[in-house]
C-alpha cells in the first residue's frame, strides 16, 4: 500500500487539545505531580499487545508535543503499516511526568484508530480477486469523523461522503417524502449542480429498473438485498451506473457480495463497531 500523506496538523490539533483538556481537567495530572520528582527523565515505548494495522500515530505524536514540546517522539511503525504482537510502534523520551500526562490521550487515539484500520483491512482482504471496494459510512464518533475516515484509508478501504454537503444521497425517506423515485430524480435533474454526484437508494429490483429508466443518478445504493438479488441487479445495470451494496455487511458475507460484481460495499461497522486495539505504554 502506498503511504498516505499525513493530514495537516492544524486540522488535528483541536481534537487532541479537547481530549487533553478533558483528561487534565482543572488541576492537571495531580498523581504525576505528587509522586514524580521534576527533572526525572525516562524513555518509553508504545507497544502492541496484538497484531494489527497502524493508525493514529500522528495524533499520538501531537498529544505528547502539546503536553511538552521538549518530548522526543519517534514513530517506528507508519500509519497504514501492518505490525505483529510485541511490535514497538513509537518511542518517547523526555520528562517522565510529561510522558505520563499525555499517555492516555495518545493511547486512546492510537488504539481506537488502529482498531478501525485493522478491521477495515480484514474486510478488504475478503474482496481480493474482485473489483469491489470497501467503503465507510457517516456512522462515526461525533467530532472524530475526519480521523476515523483516515483510519479506514490506512486499512486499505475507501471513503464515502464526509457529510451532507459532499454529494446528493437520496435515501428511502427522501423518496417517501418527495412522492417516489421519478419525482426525486426529476427534481435532481432540474435543480442540482452539474458538479454534484448523485446516489439513490433502492431496496427492490423494480425500483432499480425505474432509476435506470428515468436517469439522473450516478450511483445506486442496493440496500439490504440478499446475494441472489445483487447478482440480478448487476445484470440489470449492465455497467451503466456505479453500484454500491449496503446493509447487513458482516465479515463472513463480504466475499460473496464482492463476487456479485458490485463496485462498492459500504460497511458502517468499520467505524461504529470497531474494537479498540490493545496498545500499551511501557517505561
Amino acid at each position: 500500500m502506498t503511504p498516505l500523506p499525513p493530514l495537516p496538523e492544524m486540522m488535528l490539533e483541536p481534537l487532541v487539545r479537547a481530549a487533553l483538556a478533558e483528561d487534565l481537567g482543572t488541576c492537571g495530572d495531580i498523581t504525576t505531580r505528587t509522586v514524580i520528582p521534576p527533572g526525572t527523565r525516562y524513555a518509553a515505548r508504545i507497544v502492541a499487545r496484538e497484531p494489527g494495522v497502524a493508525s493514529g500515530m500522528q495524533l499520538a505524536a501531537i498529544a505528547f508535543r502539546l503536553v511538552d514540546p521538549a518530548l522526543a517522539f519517534r514513530a517506528r511503525v507508519a500509519d497504514g503499516a501492518r505490525f505483529d504482537r510485541g511490535a514497538v510502534l513509537a518511542e518517547i523520551e523526555g520528562e517522565a511526568g510529561s510522558i505520563l500526562s499525555a499517555e492516555r490521550v495518545a493511547l486512546n487515539f492510537a488504539g481506537r484508530l488502529t482498531g478501525i484500520a485493522t478491521q477495515t483491512a480484514e474486510f478488504v482482504a475478503e474482496t481480493r480477486g474482485t473489483k469491489a471496494r470497501i467503503t465507510c459510512t457517516r456512522k462515526t464518533t461525533p467530532g472524530l469523523r475526519l480521523v476515523e475516515k483516515q483510519a479506514v484509508l490506512h486499512g486499505g478501504g475507501f471513503n464515502h461522503r464526509f457529510g451532507l454537503s459532499d454529494a446528493i444521497l437520496i435515501k428511502d425517506n427522501h423518496i417517501a417524502a418527495a412522492g417516489g423515485i421519478r419525482p426525486v430524480l426529476q427534481a435532481v435533474k432540474a435543480r442540482a449542480s452539474h458538479m454534484m454526484r448523485v446516489e439513490i437508494e433502492v431496496d427492490r429490483l423494480d425500483q432499480l429498473a425505474e432509476v435506470l429508466d428515468e436517469g439522473g443518478a450516478d450511483v445506486v445504493l442496493l440496500d439490504n438485498m440478499d446475494t441472489p438479488r445483487l447478482y440480478e441487479a448487476v445484470a440489470m445495470n449492465a455497467g451503466r451506473l456505479v453500484l454500491e451494496a449496503s446493509g447487513n455487511m458482516r465479515l463472513g458475507r463480504v466475499a460473496e457480495v464482492a463476487a456479485s460484481g458490485v463496485d462498492y460495499i459500504s460497511v458502517g461497522a468499520l467505524t461504529h463497531s470497531a474494537r479498540t486495539l490493545d496498545l500499551g505504554l511501557d517505561f
